[in-house]
């Protein structure tokens, strides 16, 4: 059984309850589970894929089941037994265009079926968006928030629902585009919306209040503002994280307007690993002051001992945290599109029949698998490619404006499982230290895969790389074939200097 890590301390009064976590490989949901372990709940995790859930230390401790929240049969079976819900789901930034409906759709019947379940509790982890303005004068982000916290809160389901602003943690969205905006531009032309106001909370404290909302003494039906108690500007999160850092940064907002949808969004993409997609959103809810009203949560749930954290507090958490252990979640398992077992790469013999092109190169070394392994599972991120960055910035530019990932974006530096991000590539299947599968995300036409190997030998071992394309139509073809002169200059560099980076290793491994 693996050791939980928890950062809260909290202990339950009513350790017996049965608890779902729904969104449990999110980036919340993947931290609250083993923080609602130790306190001593009974937790219950859910995903679309079950698999999704084997990346975690906690899975062995947990009763993990495989559902579709928009499904009534998968519902009843997740919502039997359970005193309370986490529901920490949504849709933003997860393929469709109009995620709005889609989260109604999805709240509608999942209330329909906890009514049905009879569920003590449903705790709701929403967005804090400016008091007194309409409703359908809300950004997209948050219109959909509260539309879905309106839905708990009209049901016959108790539910609280706890309205937080920006997030900040290592791994997560916000974080991650504080820290990607701060690094990268010494000097900033932002929009307007850069002085708007903003009440951050740590994810520390963040998982302190829901692990105490399942531990209520009575059930609770209302809404709550939680924050740290401190109000910044969005420059001034730029700016003192600049100061954790030693870096100074020049901040100037545009005296005037620029539309949310195309061009915040847009540099936000650019900048950050964040696709346009969920950058869009996110750039939407910054354009909106996000501060509470009130401090009325603590006559239902009390401070975190020692109180809340303030944001330069949080930043120094999520650098130590980063630094020392890695990060547990991160936002980008969150909008990932989901995959289907026809996504995944095919076998050889599946490949009689179909078009598909490949580029397989490989070498004999001196050095043993591990050593070549621990280059390979380090690729891409702040690592790179080991071949013509110029080209690979440039394609990862183009796939921002696409619409893509692009590059920048790595759960950790050194370790992958299942499901991580590696840039615009998604670890598909993970054999240390033997095989590392990584498929596109890039948007292309066709699918993509790219399959680093090291296999052992008697004397040293075999690198292997293979780049395996399926086209789909004349335009996929023609992507190939445009790409060949570029494959034939990065993918041997590439190859080799993967080589010379783990022969740098072993060297640098016999000085120590």
């Amino acid at each position: 059984m693996s050791e939980l890590i928890s950062t809260t301390g909290y202990q339950a009064s009513h350790p017996t309850r049965t608890i779902l976590v729904t969104g449990a490989t999110g980036y919340v949901g993947g931290r609250l589970i083993p923080e609602l372990l130790a306190a001593g709940f009974n937790v219950r995790a859910t995903s679309r894929n079950l698999e999704s859930l084997r990346r975690f230390s906690w899975f062995d401790q947990v009763e993990a089941v495989e559902a579709d929240l928009s499904v009534a049969a998968d519902l009843s079976q997740i919502l039997e037994n359970v005193d309370v819900v986490f529901y920490l789901v949504h849709s933003m930034g997860s393929g469709p265009t109009d995620f709005e409906s889609v989260e109604r759709d999805t709240a509608t019947t999942f209330v329909e079926a906890a009514e049905a379940a009879k569920v003590g509790q449903i705790v709701y982890l929403s967005g804090l968006h400016p008091q007194g303005v309409a409703f359908d004068d809300l950004s997209k982000h948050m219109r959909s928030r509260e539309a879905v916290a309106r839905i708990f809160l009209d049901s016959q389901v108790p539910a609280l629902v706890l309205r937080a602003a920006t997030l900040i943690g290592s791994g997560s969205a916000s974080f991650e585009m504080i820290r990607h905006l701060t690094e990268r531009l010494p000097v900033m032309v932002a929009p307007k919306w850069i002085a708007n106001k903003i009440e951050p909370l740590s994810i520390r404290d963040t998982l302190y209040y829901l692990a105490a909302s399942a531990d209520l003494n009575t059930t609770v039906n209302a809404g709550y503002d939680i924050g740290c108690g401190t109000s910044y500007r969005f420059a001034d999160l730029l700016a003192l994280y600049g100061r954790e850092r030693g870096l100074r940064r020049w901040i100037f907002a545009l005296p005037f307007a620029i539309p949310v949808d195309v061009l915040s969004g847009l540099w936000i993409a650019l900048v950050t690993p964040a696709p346009r997609r969920l950058a869009v959103p996110l750039s939407q809810s910054m354009a909106e002051n996000a501060v509470t009203m009130d401090h009325k949560i603590a006559e239902v749930i009390p401070d975190p001992p020692g109180g809340l954290a303030d944001y330069p507090t949080a930043v120094r958490r999520a650098l130590k945290r980063e630094s020392e252990e890695g990060v547990l979640t991160s936002w980008d398992g969150s909008w990932r599109t989901s995959v289907s077992s026809a996504d995944s790469l095919p076998t050889d013999p599946e490949w009689s029949g179909h078009t598909v092109f490949s580029d397989d190169r490989q070498s004999h070394c001196e050095l043993p698998a591990e050593q070549v392994w621990r280059v390979i599972e380090g690729i891409g991120g702040p690592n790179g490619w080991y071949s013509a960055p110029a080209l690979w910035g440039v394609r990862g530019i183009v796939d921002k404006v696409m619409g893509g990932p692009g590059l920048g974006g790595r759960r950790d530096p050194a370790r992958l499982v299942v499901g991580d991000r590696v840039d615009w590539w998604r670890v598909e299947e993970i054999q240390p230290p033997r095989r590392l599968v990584l498929r596109a995300e890039m948007k292309l036409s066709g699918r993509a895969w790219l399959v680093l190997e090291a296999t052992p030998e008697q004397t040293g071992s075999t690198y292997r790389q293979t780049a395996v394309f399926f086209p789909q139509g004349v335009l996929g073809r023609l992507y190939w074939w445009a790409l060949v002169p570029f494959h034939s200059v990065i993918f041997p560099v590439m190859k080799r200097n993967i080589l010379r980076a783990a022969s740098e290793l072993d060297q640098a491994a016999e000085g120590s």
